[in-house]
């Protein structure tokens, strides 16, 4: 079965990034001109997703006026001449993609917020993008359009991953693929860039040393519908939550899941730092404004 639907859970609190936060959905915090849940919810499109489910709150109306038509906007545009403009608005809504908005009734951990999507995604298999990563291809393709593909022609779920430093393993869902775990030189032998391999752990937030591996959970994954079983018997773990992580170590109990490692670059955009890093990088090459952007990093080294 083809995955077209993906949920995209919006209902954070943005913490880590007060007191922009406060008022703002960290999801539409711009990187350069575009907010970061945009740039998600293309990456999406362009991976074959044509139903964006998001799983928001109620305190977040501004998400889902962002992708409404707004046509007061677009006249004004329209009639100014404004035609460049009027196309990046025209433009935020991918075509041939729908937007189904969910509400979440309290924070209780990703795990449960993507199970509120339970309902609208019915018997489907589906993505789970978390919209605070971006995942920047560039020229390379697309991790997600080929975690998709791997996903319908093995049947297996795909966990996106990425090498992190192993002191801070700690701070993220860690994925094992067993005895082969022992050094980075290993992991980059039995699982190169853009290659799935079969998963055999997966644990939230180890102690450093507690696992043989460094291989971390990116925050884009594919699962079939039967994950839904799993997170409603799923009990709060770490920090009190119901974690994602926690449901995906137990349907690995009884089916096949696939470690996916990216091509790609993750910048962390819940945070400030991270947003910033993706800032500088999207900044040189913006079609626009990439040498007055260039001259100013130079100017300020």
């Amino acid at each position: 079965m083809n995955v077209r639907k993906a949920i995209l859970p919006v209902a954070g609190m943005g913490t880590r990034f007060l007191p922009a936060t406060k008022a703002i959905p960290k999801e539409l915090i711009p990187v350069i001109d575009k907010p970061v849940l945009q740039y998600v919810v293309e990456e999406a499109a362009a991976a074959g997703i044509t139903e964006i489910v998001l799983v928001t709150h109620t305190s977040k109306p501004a998400i889902e006026r962002h992708f409404a038509v707004d046509a007061d906007l677009e006249s004004d545009l329209r009639r100014r001449g404004k035609d460049e403009l009027l196309a990046l608005v025209e433009g935020i809504c991918p075509a041939g993609v729908s937007f189904t908005f969910v509400l979440q009734d309290r924070v209780l951990g990703l795990g449960y917020a993507v199970s509120c999507a339970r309902e609208v995604i019915g018997d489907e298999p589906f993505a789970v993008l978390l919209p605070d990563v971006l995942v920047d291809n560039r020229e390379l393709g697309s991790d997600l359009a080929t975690m998709i593909h791997r996903f319908q022609a093995s049947g297996k779920s795909q966990v996106m991953v990425e090498e992190v430093d192993a002191q801070r393993v700690d701070q993220y869902g860690i994925v094992s693929l067993g005895a082969s775990d022992h050094s980075l030189s290993e992991v980059s032998r039995v699982l190169a860039p853009s290659m799935s391999a079969d998963m055999k752990a997966i644990v939230e937030k180890p102690s450093v040393g507690e696992v043989r591996s460094n291989l971390a959970v990116v925050g884009r994954y594919v699962f079939p519908a039967s994950l839904f079983d799993y997170l409603a018997s799923t009990s709060p773990g770490a920090d009190g939550e119901i974690q994602l992580t926690d449901a995906v170590a137990s349907l690995l109990q009884h089916s096949s899941v696939q470690a996916y490692r990216m091509e790609g670059v993750t910048y962390d955009c819940g945070s400030k730092v991270g947003c910033f890093q993706a800032t500088l990088a999207f900044a040189r090459r913006h079609p626009q404004f990439s040498a007055e952007f260039s001259a100013l990093i130079t100017q300020y080294q």
